[in-house]
């Protein structure tokens, strides 16, 4: 009974200790070193090409509305499988209980404890971090769709009177760096909500036992470094 727990106990917080920590040592690299990571090249490109954008540039603003329609859909298709993937755990936890019994004593190493607060453990924080997912993959959404409008006022040239009791070209600069800050924030929380989600997969494989759950953060880590670290020199990257 006590190597059952122990392996519960050890090895699934060793696996979100693992998922956990690399993606602290990528933020710490993303703020001190940006150039070796694709967050921060991404983030550089992505400034310079808003800076292109120029006013009156009609052109330019309706290319930069259909270059963010791709991210909102990803970011979209990525809401949706993190509630669909919530509501299906919700509906499977009602018989998770009752198949505990198809596991026989001699695999409980491999399966892990059937006590039932460690069976609340294991949907719960998969849950949790699925829910966790949907809400910042949603709040991406928002920050996406303002960001297009602004783009897209940008592009435009404003004259006169618009209408609302001041003039947009007012505070040209002001407005520029809020947009800018609207669309970084919208590309920051698309990520976020996309990471917390992949972390929550190896979490889903915990009804299997605990050493799914360490081979798949080890696999995760693996594959997200590959994303995350490219093999090419060092880009010039601009800390702002």
């Amino acid at each position: 009974m006590r190597m059952k727990v122990d392996t519960d106990s050890v090895l699934v917080p060793l696996s979100v200790f693992i998922a956990v920590g690399y993606h602290v040592f990528l933020w710490n690299t993303f703020k001190h070193n940006p150039s070796r990571t694709s967050l921060g090249i991404d983030s550089s490109r992505r400034k310079s090409w808003f800076r292109e954008i120029k006013e009156g540039d009609d052109k330019t603003g309706m290319l930069a509305v259909q270059s963010l329609r791709n991210k909102k859909m990803v970011t979209i298709l990525t809401a949706t499988v993190s509630i669909l993937i919530l509501l299906s755990l919700a509906a499977v936890t009602n018989n998770a209980f009752e198949a505990s019994h198809l596991i026989t004593t001699a695999d409980n190493i491999f399966f892990g404890s059937k006590h039932p607060t460690t069976y609340v453990l294991k949907y719960a924080s998969s849950s949790l971090l699925l829910a966790v997912s949907f809400f910042f993959s949603s709040l991406a959404v928002t920050y996406l769709m303002d960001a297009n409008f602004l783009i897209n006022a940008i592009g435009k040239k404003h004259e006169g009177d618009c209408g609302c009791g001041y003039e947009l070209t007012t505070g040209t600069e002001s407005f520029r760096e809020y947009t800018r800050l609207v669309l970084e924030r919208g590309f920051f929380m698309a990520m976020v909500g996309n990471r917390v989600m992949c972390v929550s997969l190896p979490l889903l494989l915990w009804m299997f036992g605990p050493l799914p759950v360490l081979a798949s953060s080890l696999g995760l880590v693996w594959v997200l470094y590959q994303f995350d670290f490219p093999s090419i020199p060092n880009i010039s990257v601009c800390k702002r």
